[in-house]
C-alpha cells in the first residue's frame, strides 16, 4: 500500500480526539486511515463508491442507483485529506467526498463494529433490588424521561411504567408514545382475566410457567405490554426472567446442548376450534449471523410433538429439560406483585414471563402487542435530538 497522503495534527497522542485522523494511505483497492486512538480502518473501493454521499437522495437518504450497476473492481487513483473531508478520486469514476466523523461511524474494523452492536445487559434475581421503572406522568410528556424508559427496554428487555390511569385501553395509549400496535386475532388489545370457560390458561387463575407468547406466529410479536387494571387480594404475582442469561448459562456449561437447540426448529401451534389454527417452526434459541443470540422461544404450552430425526429426539431433549431448567432457576427469576395502574413491558423475543396463581379476588390485565422497529426508531430520534 502506498501512501499518497498524510496528516498528523498538532499535539501530543493523548490530546488527539478519538475520530481525528494520523495517517491516510490508499491503494487501487482501498484507503487505510490510521485513528488517532490507534484503530486501523480500511474502506474497499467498491464499498466507498457503493456509499458516496452524491448517490443518495440526501445525506443518508435512499440510493440513487442499483449495486447491479457498480464496476466490477473500482480502482483508486488517490485520496486527499482536506479539514474533516477526505476525497476519493477513482481512477474510471467520480470523486466522492466523506465526512471523516462519517467514516468513523462506519468504520468496519472488528472494535467499530461491534461499538454499532446494540447493548445487552444480563440480569438476574439481582436485577429485583433496582427494577427499571418509569413513571407515567413523565414518561408520556416524551422527551428525556421517555429515552430512558425506552433505554431500559432496549438494554434490558424489561421494564415497569407506574401511574397509567386504570382506564381500559390507557396499553394501547403506552404504545403510541413509541410506536404501533400490533393486531392479531385476540384483538388489539386483550384483556387477562378470570373466565368461566377459557381458551386459554392466561384466562384461568392458575399460575403461568415462564414464557414467550405466541411463538407460533412468525414473525412473532417483538413486545408484549400488560396494563393492571385490577390486582388479585393475594397471590398473583408477574414473574419475569432473561432469557438470554439463561441461553449464555447454557452454551458456557453446556455446548452440545446449546447447539442442539439453535439447530434445530420447534413446531409451535395454536388452535381455536372452527376459527384459529396458527403453526410455525422455529428454534428455541436464535442466533445472528456473528453467533449472538437474537431471540428465544419457549412455551411449554404450545409446543407441538417435536418433529426430529429419530436419533435425535433423545438428546434434543436432554437438551430441552436443561434449558427449561435453566429458565426457571430461582438465581435468574425477578418476580414483582402489580398494584392497579402498573404496567410491564417486555422484549417478547428475549424476556419470558409468567405469574404465581391466585385464588382470592379478581385480577384484571390488559394486554396488547407492539414491535421493536418502532421503538428503536423513536429512541434513536429522542437520542439524536
Amino acid at each position: 500500500m502506498r501512501a499518497t497522503s498524510s496528516f498528523e495534527p498538532a499535539g501530543s497522542p493523548i490530546e488527539k480526539e478519538p475520530g481525528a485522523i494520523a495517517s491516510l494511505q490508499h491503494s487501487d483497492g482501498e484507503i487505510a486511515i490510521d485513528w488517532a486512538d490507534g484503530r486501523r480502518s480500511r474502506f474497499a473501493a467498491i464499498w466507498l463508491l457503493d456509499n458516496r454521499p452524491d448517490g443518495r437522495h440526501g445525506p443518508e437518504g435512499q440510493r440513487l442507483f442499483d449495486v447491479a450497476d457498480l464496476p466490477e473492481e473500482p480502482r483508486i487513483a488517490d485520496a486527499t485529506l482536506a479539514c474533516d473531508r477526505i476525497a476519493v478520486r477513482f481512477i474510471e469514476g467520480p470523486t466522492a467526498t466523506f465526512a471523516v466523523d462519517w467514516l468513523r461511524a462506519h468504520a468496519l474494523d472488528e472494535a467499530s463494529r461491534a461499538e454499532r452492536r446494540p447493548p445487552r445487559r444480563l440480569w438476574d434475581k439481582s436485577l429485583a433490588a433496582n427494577l427499571p421503572t418509569g413513571r407515567y406522568a413523565d414518561v408520556a410528556k416524551g422527551g428525556r424521561a421517555l429515552a430512558e424508559w425506552l433505554r431500559e427496554v432496549r438494554d434490558c428487555g424489561f421494564a415497569l411504567l407506574t401511574g397509567v390511569p386504570t382506564e381500559p385501553g390507557m396499553v394501547c395509549r403506552v404504545i403510541e408514545l413509541f410506536g404501533y400496535v400490533r393486531e392479531t386475532n385476540y384483538g388489539r388489545l386483550f384483556d387477562v382475566v378470570s373466565v368461566e370457560k377459557p381458551t386459554n390458561l392466561a384466562y384461568t387463575g392458575l399460575a403461568l410457567g415462564n414464557h414467550t407468547d405466541n411463538p407460533y406466529r412468525d414473525p412473532v410479536p417483538q413486545l408484549q405490554l400488560l396494563h393492571c387494571l385490577e390486582a388479585a387480594d393475594e397471590g398473583g404475582e408477574s414473574i419475569v426472567v432473561d432469557g438470554f442469561q439463561a441461553a449464555e448459562r447454557l452454551r458456557r456449561d453446556q455446548p452440545e446442548a446449546f447447539a442442539l437447540l439453535t439447530r434445530h426448529a420447534v413446531p409451535f401451534r395454536y388452535v381455536e376450534k372452527g376459527a384459529v389454527d396458527i403453526q410455525t417452526r422455529a428454534p428455541l434459541i436464535e442466533l445472528d449471523d456473528e453467533g449472538a443470540v437474537r431471540a428465544v422461544r419457549y412455551n411449554n404450552r404450545s409446543t407441538a410433538p417435536l418433529d426430529l430425526p429419530e436419533a435425535t429426539v433423545v438428546p434434543y431433549y436432554r437438551a430441552y429439560r436443561s434449558f427449561g431448567r435453566l429458565l426457571h432457576d430461582a438465581d435468574g427469576l425477578v418476580g414483582f406483585k402489580l398494584a392497579a395502574g402498573d404496567l410491564f413491558i417486555v422484549d417478547n423475543q428475549r424476556v419470558l414471563h409468567g405469574r404465581r396463581g391466585f385464588g382470592s379476588g379478581r385480577r384484571h390485565l390488559q394486554g396488547a402487542y407492539a414491535d421493536k422497529d418502532g421503538l428503536l426508531s423513536k429512541l434513536r430520534v429522542l437520542e439524536g435530538a
